[in-house]
C-alpha cells in the first residue's frame, strides 16, 4: 500500500493520511444532514437520500483515491442540490426521478468529454468572469435560502421579502448557531460548519425547541424510494428543451466547480507543474462517474469538495486520505437517527456560510470592464431574485455576447458562446410559452 499510494515519494505516513482523512471528513460531514433537508422539499423520502449521500460521497471518495490517487474527497454539491430541489422540480415542475436522470446524464456526458479531450474546448470557450459570477450567485442564492429556512427572511405582499420575527424561539436557534459557526471558522476549525450544526442541535434540545432523538446510532435507512428511480419515468418527458437545459445546468455547474477544486486543492498540496496538472483525466473521470452513480442511488449531482484542502493542510498528500474518508462516510450510515435533530433552524447556517464562502470568487470579477460587469452582475443577482440558478446562468450567457459585440470584441468571443446564446434565448421563449 506504500508503494501503491507513493507515501515515500510524498514525504508522508499513514498516521498523516489518516488524520488527514477524518479532518476532511469532519470539513463536510454537514452534507450529510443538509441534503437529506434539500431534496426532501423536492419530495424525496429522507432517510433514503441520507443513504445515498454517505454511499455516493464513499463511492465517489474511494475512486478519487484508488484510481486518482488524489487526497480529494467527493458528495452531493452543495448549490448543485439547491438548483435540484428549488429550480428544476419546484420551479420548472419536473419530477425529480426526471431530474435525477439529468444528473445521470450530466454525469455521462462529463464521462464522454473526458475521455475524448473536449474538456478543454469548453473551458476555454467560456470566460472566467462568468464562471466566476456563476459560483457568486449559487453563493447568494445558497445564502438565500438559508436565511429564509431560518426565518430571518420571510415573504411579505408590500415589499416581496422583509426582516422575520427574530425573537421566535427557532429563528434565535438559527441566529444563534450561526454565530456560533462563525466564530469556529475564524479561530480556523477545519469542521466549523459541522462543529456549528453540533452545537445548534444541543442548544436546541436543551432549549425545548428540538426534540430528544431516540437514539444515536441505528440500522441504515432503505435506499429502495430513490435507488434507480432515475430509469423509473415516462420517456416522452426526457426528449425536451426544458431537460436539455437542465442537463446543460447541471454539466455546466459541475464541470467548471470540479476543476476549480480539483486545481486549488492540488496546487495547495504542490502538485502543480508548469500550470498542468498530473492525473486530471483520472481525477475528472472520477469527478463523472460518482455523479452517475449518485444519481442512481438517488441523490443530486456528486462533485468534488473544496473542503478536501482542509486535510491537505492536515498532512494530506495521497489518495489514502481519500480511502480514509471513504470509510467513515461508510460508518456514519448508522447514524441516521440524528437526521431528526437536524432541523432547518441547524442547517440554515450552514447554507449561509457556504454562501459566504462561494461568494468570494466575486473578487475575481474585473468590474472596471462595463461589458464584463453587467453579463457578471445579472448572473449573479438573478439567481436569489428568481429564485433560480438557470435562469441566471441563461441571462448571463446571453448577455454577453451581446455586451462584447457592441464593445467591438465581437472576435474574442469562442463560437461556442454563440451557439449557447441561440439555446438559452430558445430555453427563455420555451418557458414563457
Amino acid at each position: 500500500m506504500d508503494r501503491y499510494f507513493g507515501f515515500k515519494e510524498q514525504g508522508t505516513t499513514y498516521k498523516r493520511e489518516a488524520v488527514a482523512g477524518l479532518t476532511t471528513f469532519l470539513s463536510m460531514a454537514y452534507i450529510l444532514f443538509v441534503n437529506p433537508l434539500i431534496l426532501g422539499d423536492a419530495g424525496m423520502d429522507l432517510g433514503a437520500v441520507f443513504t445515498a449521500t454517505a454511499l455516493a460521497a464513499a463511492i465517489g471518495t474511494l475512486i478519487m483515491g484508488v484510481v486518482a490517487n488524489y487526497p480529494i474527497a467527493l458528495a452531493p454539491g452543495m448549490g448543485l442540490n439547491a438548483f435540484f430541489a428549488y429550480s428544476v422540480v419546484l420551479g420548472l415542475g419536473i419530477d425529480w426521478q426526471v431530474a435525477l436522470f439529468g444528473v445521470f446524464m450530466s454525469g455521462i456526458i462529463f464521462i464522454f468529454i473526458t475521455l475524448f479531450g473536449i474538456r478543454e474546448l469548453i473551458i476555454n470557450a467560456i470566460p472566467a468572469e462568468l464562471k466566476y459570477a456563476a459560483a457568486a450567485g449559487i453563493g447568494l442564492f445558497i445564502a438565500f435560502i438559508g436565511l429564509k429556512n431560518a426565518g430571518i427572511v420571510i415573504p411579505d405582499e408590500a415589499t416581496a421579502v422583509s426582516l422575520g420575527h427574530v425573537l421566535e424561539g427557532p429563528t434565535l436557534l438559527a441566529i444563534f448557531g450561526l454565530v456560533i459557526t462563525v466564530i469556529f471558522m475564524v479561530r480556523g476549525y477545519k469542521g466549523g460548519i459541522f462543529y456549528g450544526m453540533v452545537a445548534t442541535s444541543i442548544a436546541g434540545i436543551a432549549t425545548g425547541i428540538i426534540g430528544v432523538p431516540d437514539a444515536i446510532v441505528g440500522s441504515v435507512p432503505s435506499l429502495a424510494p430513490t435507488f434507480g428511480q432515475a430509469f423509473a419515468i415516462d420517456w416522452s418527458s426526457v426528449f425536451t428543451v426544458q431537460l436539455l437545459v437542465v442537463i446543460l445546468t447541471f454539466l455546466f455547474v459541475d464541470f467548471f466547480d470540479t476543476a476549480g477544486t480539483l486545481y486549488a486543492v492540488a496546487n495547495q498540496a504542490g502538485f502543480v507543474k508548469d500550470n498542468k496538472l498530473p492525473r486530471a483525466g483520472k481525477a475528472l473521470l472520477a469527478d463523472s462517474s460518482a455523479t452517475s452513480i449518485g444519481a442512481i442511488l438517488g441523490t443530486s449531482t456528486t462533485t468534488s469538495y473544496i473542503e478536501s484542502s482542509s486535510g491537505v493542510a492536515a498532512g494530506g498528500r495521497t489518495g489514502f486520505t481519500s480511502v480514509v474518508t471513504a470509510f467513515l462516510f461508510l460508518i456514519a450510515l448508522f447514524f441516521s437517527p440524528l437526521l431528526a435533530v437536524v432541523t432547518a433552524e441547524v442547517t440554515a447556517p450552514a447554507l449561509i456560510i457556504v454562501g459566504v464562502l462561494m461568494a468570494s470568487s466575486l473578487g475575481l470579477i474585473d468590474w472596471k470592464k462595463f461589458e464584463i460587469a453587467v453579463p457578471a452582475f445579472l448572473t449573479v443577482v438573478t439567481m436569489p431574485l428568481t429564485y433560480s440558478i438557470a435562469t441566471g446562468i441563461a441571462i448571463g450567457f446571453i448577455m454577453y455576447p451581446i455586451t462584447m459585440l457592441f464593445k467591438g470584441k465581437g472576435k474574442e468571443v469562442h463560437p461556442i458562446m454563440y451557439v449557447l446564446f441561440f439555446v438559452f434565448l430558445a430555453y427563455f421563449i420555451f418557458l414563457s410559452e
